[in-house]
């Protein structure tokens, strides 16, 4: 079921939860990943959504914490010396349209799998479940369905 090992997944979990929980417990604030993305949006768009005061007033540490997760996975992957896999398979253009895709469609769940996962589920909201729920779902169905159509990409 694990053909790399399970070891860093559970490492990364351990590392992705005492973060978010470090930056609740120590600032108050909630660190999921797609109200960066919104925030971001908030320094080129004008309309009124991206205008709130939240997003406004957030941006600025909001872009710290994005450029630390960026930073810390560049790190991991320099100390590792192993290249990602889907760095190397996946050109560069693909990986960007995936993220805008991925970015908004998140806003439209109101949260991502970050902000639902680890700090919604750590509140027992339910609302969060059902999101995450239907994230889990999403991609196990497109894991196979990919694998099903396009074996290649996945190493069969």
């Amino acid at each position: 079921m694990f053909p790399n090992g399970w070891l860093h997944y559970l490492q990364g979990g351990l590392l992705i939860g005492t973060g978010v929980g470090l930056l609740f417990v120590l600032t108050g604030m909630i660190g999921g990943m797609s109200s960066v993305y919104s925030s971001t949006w908030s320094f080129i768009v004008r309309r009124p959504y991206f205008r709130q005061p939240s997003l406004v007033g957030s941006r600025a540490w909001r872009l710290v914490y994005a450029a630390g997760l960026i930073a810390g996975a560049a790190l991991w992957f320099v100390l590792s010396g192993q290249p990602s896999r889907v760095a190397v398979a996946i050109p560069a253009w693909q990986l960007f349209v995936g993220g805008l895709l991925v970015g908004y469609g998140a806003r439209l769940s109101q949260g991502c799998t970050s902000g639902h996962g680890i700090c919604g589920l750590a509140s027992l909201s339910l609302p969060s479940l059902m999101a995450v729920c239907t994230f889990m779902a999403t991609a196990f169905l497109t894991a196979n369905v990919m694998a099903r159509f396009l074996p290649t990409a996945f190493g069969a």
